[in-house]
């Protein structure tokens, strides 16, 4: 796994470099068309329970928010409750760009290119109850894109089906598959969601 974390540094601060321009103007258009903070930050949980930032570029607008509650057996993610993306959030959800700040992240050792997607706390306490062998997919760094959302699960979808494709996952890994799930992470954002 050394050699897995050492590459996916070196490869996030290469696409950052890469893309360097393009945060740039990210950040200028969401600054530019509502008021709030450039960057989002939400508490996740990664490696063994340690729990970190994960940054991307804000979508929504700021506004008090009401608890939500996923249906029974499904994950949180896309909209949830009241839609209050704002008109350049639809478009970075739609493409995945607001993943991008994700690179620091990785660059800070919190994530990986490719493992399981990171949850919020208070899911992880909820599902690590419900669904059987939930936690185990805390024994690797989360990812930035990984094996189940390649497969199509991503947003509010089924979270036991999630975590059987998270732990087929790390209990295959090699670099090949990484390699696997990025190159099937590009023909996966350009189908464009939500």
């Amino acid at each position: 796994m050394t050699l897995k974390h050492t590459a996916d540094r070196v490869v996030a601060a290469l696409l950052l470099l890469a893309v360097g321009l393009l945060l740039l103007v990210i950040a200028l258009l969401v600054k530019l068309t509502s008021s709030g903070p450039i960057l989002f930050r939400q508490r996740r949980v990664g490696l063994g329970g340690h729990e970190f930032d994960v940054l991307k570029f804000r979508t929504m607008r700021v506004s008090d928010t009401s608890e939500f509650v996923p249906a029974t057996g499904m994950a949180p993610g896309g909209v949830e409750g009241a839609d209050r993306r704002t008109a350049i959030g639809r478009y970075l959800r739609a493409t995945s760009l607001d993943e991008l700040p994700q690179l620091i992240n990785v660059l800070r050792g919190d994530m990986s290119l490719v493992g399981p997607r990171p949850e919020r706390p208070e899911f992880v306490a909820l599902f690590a109850r419900e669904i059987h062998r939930y936690t185990d997919r805390h024994r690797v760094k989360p990812g930035l894109t990984g094996w189940a959302q390649v497969n199509g699960l991503r947003g509010q979808t089924p979270i036991a089906t999630r975590v059987e494709f998270d732990n087929h996952y790390i209990e295959n890994w090699s670099l090949r598959f990484d390699l696997r799930v990025l190159l099937l992470t590009l023909p996966e954002v350009l189908r464009l969601r939500g």
